[in-house]
């Protein structure tokens, strides 16, 4: 099922019962969090999260766990807008989203297209046409102006950020951000041609009507954008070859631009200077309020090479229609709510934060670039789309999980012994790994948990348990005993350091720290364990269908 937008997705919540409008004035600063928290919470130790602290009642659950999403009509201060949140809050919903009753299916599509072989006659030939017209539907598909609704309203002068309803989300919150923005990029053009298009999804702190925040956290793509950027303008005054030299030094003197570039020679070298960067600039749209494949695509860790209108258009089974930006030369998804063009200075950096983050706590203030806005364009009475994230679970988790269940055949095609894998949500994603494997050689468990640290996002990954293809890993309380049984603490845990995720307030560095692998697969004598290994225990089938047979009859 493809949905023509943001809107037909509405539509489509309301026909299924998914979606509840709130038609009682709200405000933007807190009061949404709070009211979407409490729905989030529905079904978490079996009742929505506590109404407060004075003994009020607890709302009475009617929905599944997540709670329905939310359309705000009345938001207080923004006359006539709305705000749609908690849209992907369920696991009913994100499978509704992408157009399926199970969110292994798309596995299991991508699976085929994994596995397709060459075609021996005809028969094979007609079984392949549904793969291949998954593939051509992927491929964007651009139209003109004219026929885009994003561009219904243009606004090249006098825009203000303030005309939107822009969330506050939490008490100590440095201030109001945008939570849901498909940020567009290009990487630097190559000779012979422009770089890939990236879709990311970075929050954005307002700073005033036309500036804000860009959080790309440095393993981003759009980062590695800003940095290609950066290398670009170091340029080498001296002679021979020394570009490379150039670009060395900028890196290191920028801390992978994450800090501020300092004045004169870069890395001590006189031959190294910054005269590409003065007023050199990458270009940057954001589009708030698509369709739901495309909002995902955004969230979704793709290789770098594979462009995220290719992924939203494969899962629509529709490509995603796309029209050019005013002021940026940058194509955006024709039928969002709204477009911000604009772009961020090479070297220019600002405080961003805090913001209460998806682990549970505040990620503290720190420097990222500058966005500034040439040219708002939104459709008439724009929609505004956004999320909040907090204590677990919340409408990540349930975007994690699809992400968790379609990324599978990816990761089984580097490390083929992979049988399934859990992220728990309490964990909040790159905390925890459980994974099951079919080991089949001694110190095997080890060499998936390196596997794992060397594939995209997950190196972020701080604790990878492994266990035997027999341990179901969705199922918390069998891992639990299996790793509290399995494990020898001091032969069994694996101590490494890396690179950590950027919202890690624990390790010794930001962005780098140390990471556990704990093998809890059965021992092997070929892994040096002479002592026997016990059987779990388990009932006879012949027991178990005697007591199936007479089950009904006992009134338990």
């Amino acid at each position: 099922m493809a949905y023509d937008d943001l809107r037909d997705w509405i539509r489509t919540l309301e026909k299924h019962g998914e979606l509840k409008r709130i038609r009682e004035e709200v405000s933007p600063e807190l009061e949404i969090t709070e009211i979407t928290d409490r729905v989030s919470k529905i079904g978490s130790r079996g009742k929505a999260a506590s109404a407060g602290k004075d003994g009020a009642p607890e709302p009475q659950e009617k929905y599944a766990p997540g709670g329905p999403a939310l359309l705000f009509e009345n938001v207080k201060g923004h006359p006539g807008h709305k705000v749609l949140i908690n849209q992907f809050g369920s696991e009913r919903r994100m499978a509704l989203a992408l157009g399926v009753e199970r969110l292994d299916e798309i596995a299991e599509r991508i699976h085929g297209l994994m596995n397709v072989k060459a075609p021996e006659g005809l028969f094979d030939k007609l079984k392949m046409l549904p793969q291949l017209g998954a593939l051509t539907s992927a491929f964007p598909k651009t139209v003109s102006a004219k026929d885009a609704p994003c561009k219904e309203i243009i606004r090249r002068d006098h825009f203000d950020l303030d005309f939107f309803p822009i969330l506050k989300c939490w008490p100590h919150d440095g201030g109001r951000f945008i939570t849901l923005p498909c940020v567009h990029t290009r990487a630097p053009g190559n000779p012979g041609g422009a770089g890939k298009r990236n879709i990311g999804m970075y929050r954005m702190q307002v700073y005033d009507g036309q500036t804000t925040g860009m959080h790309w956290q440095r393993q981003k793509v759009a980062a590695e954008h800003y940095r290609e950027a950066l290398r670009a303008a170091a340029s080498w005054t001296g002679d021979g070859a020394g570009t490379r030299s150039a670009r060395v030094a900028m890196m290191a003197e920028s801390a992978g631009g994450a800090t501020a570039i300092p004045d004169g020679p870069l890395g001590g070298l006189p031959q190294v200077s910054l005269g590409k960067m003065k007023g050199s600039r990458l270009e940057v749209a954001v589009a708030i309020g698509t369709d739901p494949a495309t909002t995902f695509a955004a969230i979704v860790p793709a290789p770098p090479e594979v462009e995220e209108f290719m992924i939203a258009g494969f899962l629509r089974g529709k490509p995603v229609e796309i029209v050019k930006c005013e002021t940026v030369d940058l194509e955006v998804p024709a039928h969002a709510e709204i477009i911000l063009e604009g772009y961020v200075e090479l070297g220019e950096l600002r405080s961003e934060g805090p913001f209460g983050d998806h682990t549970g706590f505040y990620t503290m203030a720190d420097d990222y670039p500058v966005f500034h806005l040439t040219c708002i364009t939104h459709r008439k009475d724009p929609i505004y789309a956004a999320t909040i994230v907090g204590k677990p679970p919340m409408e990540d988790a349930w975007m994690g999980k699809a992400v968790e269940r379609i990324f599978l055949p990816a990761m089984k095609m580097t490390i083929p012994e992979l049988v399934d894998i859990h992220l728990p949500v309490e964990a909040v994603f790159h905390n925890l790994m459980i994974v099951s494997i079919k080991k089949s050689y001694p110190g095997q468990a080890r060499k998936v948990m390196h596997a794992i640290w060397s594939l995209g996002q997950a190196m972020f990954t701080k604790c990878i348990i492994v266990v035997d293809e027999d341990c179901d890993v969705q199922h918390i309380p069998e891992v639990v005993l299996r790793v509290a049984n399995n494990i020898d603490p001091e032969r069994d845990i694996q101590f490494t350091l890396g690179p950590i995720d950027s919202l890690d307030h624990s390790s010794r560095l930001p962005n780098y720290g140390s990471k556990m692998g704990i093998d809890a697969t059965r021992k092997w004598k070929a892994e040096g364990f002479e002592r026997p290994w016990p059987t779990m225990i388990e009932m006879d089938a012949a027991t178990k269908a005697k007591v199936d047979a007479m089950w009904a009859k006992l009134g338990l």
